[in-house]
């Protein structure tokens, strides 16, 4: 029905950079917001960083200052990036979208497969 597909993932060096995305496609009439989550092994999954469609945004502290959200509301695709990494942002990253689908008008969360995001020198 709605389909989340993630790019931009893969291995970085401490203090390095790296920018994900995420694109929405299907049965799509509106998308209220778009999210970011984490989870590393042994975690649970934590949320990272959210827009609306209002342009609303807010971040996790661990990531405030140096992750920054953006979106395409045509192309209905949000941006992750990802500055002065850390071993400790290693982790899956999850896209997630809050989508109303057609023809139900139905509301909900929609997850992405997750990329690996990792950090070692």
């Amino acid at each position: 029905q709605v389909q989340l597909v993630e790019s931009g993932g893969g291995l970085v060096q401490p203090g390095g950079s790296l920018r994900l995305s995420c694109a929405a496609s299907g049965s799509i009439f509106s998308i209220n917001a778009m999210r970011w989550y984490r989870q590393a092994p042994g975690k649970q999954r934590e949320f990272i960083t959210g827009i609306n469609s209002g342009g609303s945004i807010n971040y996790a502290d661990s990531v405030k200052g140096r992750f920054t959200i953006s979106r395409d509301n045509a192309k209905n695709t949000v941006l992750l990036q990802m500055n002065s990494l850390k071993p400790e942002d290693t982790a899956v990253y999850y896209c997630n979208a809050l989508v109303t689908t057609n023809p139900t008008r139905y509301t909900r969360d929609y997850w992405g497969q997750g990329t690996q995001v990792t950090v070692s020198s």
